[in-house]
């Protein structure tokens, strides 16, 4: 039986133990109604609160044991290891857990087996063996005695609502502060090793400098130029541009599935211009690489402009095609909320459809328009895959959307890829570049939040 096995089989239990507690607390009902003794909670609660006390008790041992029972078998195997092979080193003692895991694990490994190996692989073969079983003896007990105590404790009186309902609240507490506390983690991740980039590079140089020139050593000295104003120029030329496109486009879109499209029209047409949120971003990075960019080159040769195939206009374009369904998706929920009242008044008093759009609809959605823009800009500066193939990677200060540039996003890719010493300035400004997005976009969120909640207008 694998793990996989026995949490199949636990889910089997809680379902059998929810019929019991269901049927048994029904009974306790018809026969309380006989003497007018009726039930606190009703008997779907019961259910719940017996299979509640046989699986969660159950979960929690299981998770914990198969959290402790490697390192502890581990360490046993390690200690018998040392024993017998003598003094070995922390290098040697993990090249050897690998070959003994593969040993144990059936896999064949490369060259002759020791003795002293196949020792130490039959070992913890049998220590996995005997804490597999007992894991689901231990397992199984628990279950049968969560089953056997919340059973008995379905009375009239026992308030197994309250006690579901705490549970839940319990259960809903812990998502919750497991959410924030992976964005608390990532955060001081990030801090971390930003301020040991600092120990290497000024604050200021990094924030003001206009040249980004990293250049690698072997001494992990900071040699070059670690600024990052032409990757934040490249980022905001990149994104102006796909707010360009994706504005107007997905804004109009909203309007004429919101006030003008048919409902048979609009139930085919907005899942289909959704699809759109749904392309793979490497997708949307090839199709600017070998249609746009070149379409885009060819047109301005045309014209008397010359325009690269990779560059800031391509991925701003690209991207801003991706942005399309966020906005208007967004925004048409939004204009779809305003309360109709407020249409027929307006064409009451004798305004024309396209008036009451301008005049009524559109200011009473503004504000949540204006949050979604907000959030879409923020997905716009956070975008990697299609400026890493499409925005030419030319960190250079400047405002020509035609030539190559370079992101933030991009440069985090390239100073993380390949062996790098993560102790180097090199590779540590991967980290402050990542910070300095993240507070970015940060601050578009809250201001977009911001402006949804103060400016928002309350309808009856």
């Amino acid at each position: 039986m694998t793990n996989w096995m026995l949490v199949a089989v636990l889910l089997g239990v809680m379902a059998v133990a929810y019929h019991l507690g269901l049927t048994r607390s029904r009974v306790m009902a018809r026969a309380g109604n006989a003497r007018r003794a009726a039930m606190h909670s009703r008997p779907g609660y019961y259910g719940a609160l017996v299979a509640l006390w046989c699986g969660l008790p159950a979960f929690l041992v299981f998770a914990v044991w198969n959290i402790a029972e490697p390192s502890l078998i581990r360490n046993a195997v390690v200690t018998m290891l040392s024993s017998e092979a003598g003094t070995m080193t922390s290098q040697q003692v993990g090249i050897a857990m690998q070959r003994i895991e593969s040993i144990a694990s059936g896999f064949g490994v490369a060259g002759d087996v020791t003795p002293v190996e196949a020792a130490a692989a039959a070992e913890m073969a049998r220590l996995q063996a005997i804490g597999f079983y007992t894991k689901i003896a231990l397992v199984m007990a628990i279950v049968l005695g969560g089953l056997v105590f919340a059973y008995r404790r379905i009375k009239p009186d026992f308030r197994a609502r309250n006690h579901v309902e705490q549970i839940v609240r319990i259960a809903m507490f812990l998502a919750s502060g497991v959410a924030i506390l992976t964005t608390v983690g990532i955060v001081l991740s990030m801090v971390s090793e930003t301020l040991r980039f600092f120990s290497f590079v000024s604050p200021l140089d990094f924030f003001f400098g206009t040249v980004w020139d990293p250049r690698f050593s072997t001494t992990g000295a900071a040699g070059g130029g670690y600024g990052i104003l032409p990757l934040l120029s490249g980022t905001l030329l990149v994104s102006v541009v796909a707010m360009t496109v994706a504005v107007p486009v997905g804004l109009m879109t909203a309007i004429f599935l919101a006030e003008y499209a048919t409902p048979r029209f609009r139930s085919i047409a907005k899942p289909v211009i959704e699809v759109l949120a749904g392309i793979p971003t490497i997708v949307y990075g090839v199709f600017a690489l070998i249609v746009v960019g070149p379409f885009f080159s060819s047109v301005g040769a045309a014209i008397g402009l010359e325009i690269r195939a990779t560059s800031a206009l391509t991925a701003g374009f690209v991207m801003g095609i991706m942005l399309i369904p966020f906005i208007s998706s967004l925004s048409d929920d939004i204009i779809t909320q305003v309360p109709r009242s407020l249409r027929d008044a307006s064409m009451g008093l004798g305004a024309t459809r396209s008036e009451t759009i301008r005049r009524v609809v559109l200011p009473a959605a503004l504000p949540g328009v204006v949050g979604a823009v907000l959030l879409a800009a923020s997905r716009a500066i956070g975008e990697t895959m299609i400026v890493v193939l499409a925005a030419g990677n030319s960190p250079v200060l400047q405002g020509n959307p035609f030539e190559a540039v370079s992101t933030v996003t991009v440069t985090i890719v390239n100073q993380l890829t390949g062996d790098q010493d993560f102790a180097s300035p090199q590779s540590l400004v991967a980290f402050a570049l990542g910070l300095t997005l993240f507070v970015i976009t940060l601050g578009l969120n809250v201001v977009a939040l911001y402006i949804v909640r103060k400016y928002r207008e309350q309808y009856d």
